[in-house]
């Protein structure tokens, strides 16, 4: 898709350390175009009905929008998202800066 786009999602388990790297298409960044979106589809695709926000089940997601690193001013965001244990419901922040590049 775009240079800043390497197509990869990292997954990290941390009960057991294990690392683990996916693969996506084109297509995928192209539909959900990174930051929010990527995190409503993981949550959405991932953790079940009525998991425990604060268990193994939930998932903290950290992801960068799809301009993240190029020289614009305003342009590299970074959203982190999970199950949040105040209302049982969609939780993320977004924020800019240089953490997403």
């Amino acid at each position: 898709m775009t240079r800043g786009v390497l197509n990869r999602i990292l997954r990290v388990d941390l009960t057991t350390g294990k690392m683990t790297v996916d693969e996506r298409d084109d297509h995928y960044y192209r539909r959900y175009m990174g930051g929010w979106n990527i995190v409503a589809d993981t949550l959405l695709r991932e953790v079940p009905t009525g998991a425990d926000p604060l268990g193994p089940e939930n998932r903290l997601i950290f992801t960068s929008g799809i301009l993240a690193g190029m020289a614009l001013s305003g342009a590299s965001r970074s959203a982190v998202g999970a199950k949040s244990p105040l209302t049982g419901g969609f939780g993320a922040t977004e924020a800019g800066g240089s953490f997403g590049a």
